[in-house]
């Protein structure tokens, strides 16, 4: 479903990527591992068409989208959910839901605020207020709840457990457990190794800019956990 080929990408002058490739298949949960500023958001920024790698090639469903801006990614069906949430925090959650809202996809059943509130309970509860009121990890539920919303096929989560408490983070495993059946497939950047082994099928760790590491999630050592991902 997405092929990432062989991208480099700058800020500046300054070379982020190297030669990053990954890929990931429909259905699958892939996790991105790697340190604090080992490259996991530039990857996705470079993927969703906020920064525009100098070379190599993206494909999304056999579309290139490497050129493509982050609206024209998003309307193909791919789903960004960012690190820092940005949701609209004088809409309420209703209201965030509506913005996120796409024609339905073919072969797809719709996202509704209705099955999303099956999805996030704690949202259902309080449709009508307002996203600067909820806590961390309810702002956190509505920005994948927004996303979802579009119907992606695919969706990327930017370090989605980070600073949640551990009953939410919880929670998040068990609705990406409940997006594997729905057939969406999930690219998620993480650096909480528990929280990736519960949920995904592959890993790929990042180190400075360039994939160091590939296996299934079960083949990743402790050996290889303390080289890469240890503090």
């Amino acid at each position: 479903m997405l092929q990432v080929d062989s991208i480099n990408t700058f800020y500046g002058k300054a070379q982020i990527l190297f030669d990053l490739s990954l890929e990931v298949d429909q259905g699958e949960v892939v996790a991105l591992l790697g340190r604090n500023g080992a490259g996991k958001s530039t990857t996705f920024k470079s993927i969703i068409g906020m920064v525009t790698p100098q070379s190599g090639c993206i494909t999304f469903n056999g579309k290139e989208i490497h050129r493509l801006p982050p609206h024209k990614s998003c309307v193909l069906g791919l789903g960004y959910v960012p690190e820092d949430r940005r949701i609209f925090s004088r809409l309420t959650i209703l209201e965030n839901l509506e913005v996120g809202k796409q024609p339905v996809r073919r072969g797809r059943v719709p996202w509704t605020p209705e099955r999303l509130f099956e999805l996030f309970p704690n949202l259902g509860e309080k449709p009508d207020q307002y996203g600067g009121n909820l806590s961390g990890g309810e702002q956190q539920m509505l920005t994948i709840a927004r996303t979802l919303m579009g119907n992606p096929p695919m969706i990327i989560l930017d370090e989605p457990s980070e600073g949640l408490a551990p009953v939410i983070v919880e929670l998040l495993a068990k609705t990406i457990g409940k997006l594997k059946v729905e057939g969406v497939s999930v690219l998620l950047a993480e650096h909480n190794w528990n929280f990736a082994k519960t949920v995904c099928h592959r890993a790929y760790i990042v180190q400075q800019g360039r994939i160091c590491h590939e296996s299934e999630i079960g083949e990743l050592s402790r050996e290889t956990y303390e080289k890469y991902l240890a503090i």
